[in-house]
C-alpha cells in the first residue's frame, strides 16, 4: 500500500486502515490524501458542504508524527470521518441544510465531534443534509445512479461512504434519516438505542426521538465508530446512565448466530412496492433449515403507530422550527411550512398521549423480543426513487425510532441493479447483540445475491 494506489486505499474499511497504520504499511497522510483525491474526482455526487483538505492533511501528518514517536494512539487515530451538517464543528461552518444559516460558524464542537477528535479521528469535512434534517432535499446524488435520490436526511454521509470518499460518517435519525439513505446507497447504517449518544451541539428536531448514529462499509466499522462517540454527557438529559460495553468487542467475542428471526412486515408493508416485497420474501425464505424465520404480526395497538410517531415529530418541528419559518417565510420549503402547520394542529393532550404510548407499545412488543433474536423487516419501500425532488418515505423506519430501539440496514438486496437494505431491529440497550447478528448475516448471506 502506498500513495500511488489511491483507489485501493479508499476502499479500505476503517479497521483495515487502522491495522495498516499500526503496522506502518500506511500513513494517515496517504489515506487522507487518497480520500481527498476521490472527493475531487467524484465531485458530481455532491456529498460535502465543506472540506478543508489542507487542514485534514496537516492533522494527518500530526497523527503520523505521534505514531512515529511511539505515543499511545486512539482507536480512530488517523482515520478520516465525515460529519453531518447539523452537528456543530468549530473548524467548519454548520449550516443546517438551509440558506438561512449560510456561513453559521459554531465556536465549540458538538460533544460527538469532541469525542471523535479525542479518539484520534481526522474530521475531513461536513456532509450534506436536507433542510433542517427534514424532507427538503440537498444537492447530493446517489452514487449508484446519479439521477436517483440518496435518501435523507443524512444524504451526504451515506453517499460519501458508499462512494468510497470516506470510510466513516455520522448521521442522525428522527424518523428514517439513517436507515433509508443506507438502504438506498448500499452501505451499513446504524441507529443505536435512543439515549446512547449525546446530542449536545446538534440541531434539535424532536428531543424524544432524535438519535445520532453512523455509516460504514462493514458492521464492525460502524461498531467501532459508535464505541468512539458514546461517552456520557450530563448535558443531554436523555442519555442512558451507566457504562456501555464495547460494541466491537461484543462482535469479536461472541460471534452470535441467530436461532430465530421475527419477520415483521409492519403496518407499512402495503406501501412497499412489489419488487421490494418479492426480494424481501425471497431473502427471508433462504433461512429455512438454517435459522427459523417466523412471520410475526405486531401486537394490537400498532396499526396507528406511524401516526403516533408523526404526532411527536411534527409537533416538535412546529415548536423548534416554527419561529425560524415565521422569521424567514420566503426561505423555507413549502413542505416544511406544511408540516409546521400540521404540527401546530395537534393538541397538547394528543402529544402527551403519543408520548405516553411509546413505553406502552414497547412493553407490548417484549414477547416478540424475548422469543426471537432480532426483528427482520424491510428498510425502505423500495430502491431509491428516480429524481432529486424528494428523498423517499420513512414509513418502514419511524416506528422503530418512535420506540427507541436500535436498528440497522444491511446492503444485502439488489433490485434492478440498485441496492436495497435489510433492516434488523433489536431490543433497547442490546445493540451489541444486534450488531453481532448483523455481522453473522453479512458473512453468511452477503456471499449470495438476492434479486427480485
Amino acid at each position: 500500500m502506498n500513495a500511488s494506489e489511491p483507489n485501493g486505499l479508499v476502499r479500505l474499511t476503517a479497521l483495515e486502515a487502522r491495522e495498516a497504520l499500526a503496522t506502518g504499511d500506511l500513513t494517515s497522510e496517504e489515506l487522507v490524501g487518497a480520500c481527498l483525491k476521490r472527493i475531487a474526482k467524484r465531485d458530481a455526487i455532491r456529498a460535502w458542504t465543506h472540506v478543508d483538505g489542507e487542514a485534514a492533511l496537516a492533522a494527518a501528518r500530526a497523527s503520523d508524527a505521534q505514531r512515529a514517536r511511539g505515543e499511545v494512539m486512539g482507536p480512530l487515530a488517523g482515520i478520516p470521518v465525515g460529519v453531518k451538517d447539523i452537528i456543530d464543528t468549530k473548524d467548519f461552518p454548520t449550516e443546517l441544510g438551509s440558506e438561512i444559516f449560510k456561513g453559521r460558524q459554531p465556536t465549540i464542537d458538538a460533544f460527538v465531534v469532541s469525542e471523535l477528535k479525542a479518539h484520534g479521528a481526522i474530521i475531513l469535512g461536513k456532509t450534506v443534509t436536507t433542510e433542517f434534517a427534514f424532507f427538503g432535499p440537498g444537492e447530493t446524488r446517489n452514487p449508484h445512479e446519479p439521477t436517483r435520490t440518496p435518501g435523507g436526511s443524512s444524504s451526504g454521509s451515506a453517499a460519501a461512504v458508499a462512494d468510497f470518499q470516506v470510510p466513516l460518517a455520522l448521521g442522525t435519525q428522527t424518523a428514517g434519516s439513517i436507515i433509508r439513505p443506507a438502504s438506498y446507497c448500499g452501505v451499513v447504517g446504524f441507529k443505536p438505542t435512543f439515549g446512547c449518544v449525546s446530542r449536545t451541539g446538534v440541531l434539535a428536531q424532536s428531543a424524544p426521538l432524535d438519535t445520532i448514529g453512523g455509516y460504514a462499509r462493514s458492521v464492525e466499522d460502524v461498531a467501532l465508530l459508535l464505541d468512539c462517540i458514546d461517552g456520557f454527557d450530563v448535558a443531554d438529559r436523555n442519555m442512558m446512565p451507566g457504562r456501555k460495553p464495547s460494541l466491537l468487542a461484543q462482535i469479536e467475542t461472541h460471534k452470535v448466530r441467530p436461532r430465530r428471526l421475527a419477520f415483521v412486515k409492519s403496518p407499512a408493508w402495503p406501501q412497499g412496492d412489489a419488487s421490494m416485497q418479492a426480494a424481501f420474501e425471497l431473502f427471508a425464505s433462504t433461512f429455512k433449515g438454517d435459522v427459523d424465520v417466523i412471520e410475526t404480526a405486531l401486537p394490537a395497538g400498532f396499526d396507528n403507530i406511524i401516526r403516533l410517531q408523526q404526532i411527536v415529530q411534527f409537533s416538535d418541528i412546529a415548536r423548534n422550527y416554527g419561529p425560524i419559518a415565521d422569521s424567514h417565510p420566503g426561505r423555507v420549503s413549502a413542505k416544511l411550512k406544511e408540516v409546521i402547520a400540521e404540527g401546530k394542529s395537534f393538541s397538547m393532550p394528543s402529544y402527551d398521549d403519543a408520548r405516553g404510548k411509546q413505553e406502552l407499545l414497547y412493553e407490548a412488543l417484549r414477547p416478540i423480543l424475548v422469543n426471537n433474536d432480532v426483528i427482520l423487516t424491510p428498510a425502505a419501500q423500495g430502491v431509491a426513487p428516480v429524481g432529486l425532488a424528494n428523498t423517499g418515505s420513512p414509513m418502514f423506519n419511524g416506528l422503530w425510532t418512535y420506540l427507541g430501539m436500535p436498528c440497522l440496514s444491511l446492503p444485502l438486496l439488489t433490485v434492478d441493479g440498485m441496492p436495497l437494505g435489510v433492516q434488523l431491529v433489536g431490543a433497547r440497550g442490546d445493540g451489541g447483540r444486534l450488531l453481532s447478528i448483523a455481522s453473522w448475516m453479512m458473512k453468511e448471506r452477503g456471499r449470495k445475491s438476492f434479486r427480485a
